[in-house]
């Protein structure tokens, strides 16, 4: 009897630890979904300290030809006179649905990003880019953070298709 209960013990913990592992799975896919997101608001509310938090202090953002490395210098990009006047314009940084790949405490975000103006002549909007971006995280005391992102524009480049294909074929095979 002794046995078949340490079996069903062991088999319980052993469920319970796989549950607790798809929980965290999914709270950090939640987590990380959830700063991708935050990204346009605070660059289009010329929030520079909260757009900058995002990264880790030394993180990196390299958008052709611009690199910016470090929290001041992404605040800076912020405050910076062109972006300012893409906001006080009309602009919106929108972010498309991230696709996710998680391996312990780093994680590779990729998703497409589009840049929306106001034309104020017409009382319209127009893109006026598209970009693939690949996010890099780490996981920190302070949570997920962002060590590197490439930003390319989809203008036929193989760069940017390459980050595209990067992506889905970091899948993994679940079956």
């Amino acid at each position: 009897m002794t046995h078949i209960n340490d079996q069903k013990s062991n088999d319980l913990a052993a469920r319970l630890d796989a549950i607790e592992a798809s929980l965290r799975l999914a709270q950090d896919r939640w987590d990380l979904t959830q700063i991708i997101a935050s990204y346009g608001p605070a660059v289009d509310s010329g929030s520079d300290q909260a757009a900058a938090k995002i990264w880790a202090e030394d993180g990196v953002y390299d958008t052709f030809p611009t690199v910016l490395t470090g929290r001041a210098a992404l605040a800076g990009m912020v405050r910076g006179e062109l972006h300012q006047e893409l906001i006080h314009a009309g602009a919106a940084h929108l972010q498309g649905i991230p696709h996710i790949e998680i391996n312990g405490d780093t994680a590779v975000v990729t998703h497409y990003s589009q840049l929306v103006l106001k034309n104020t002549d017409e009382d319209t909007f127009r893109i006026w880019r598209t970009g693939v971006n690949r996010w890099e995280f780490v996981r920190t005391d302070a949570g997920w953070l962002a060590s590197r992102r490439l930003n390319r524009q989809l203008d036929g480049s193989a760069e940017a298709r390459n980050l595209l294909a990067q992506a889905v074929s970091d899948v993994r095979d679940n079956s």
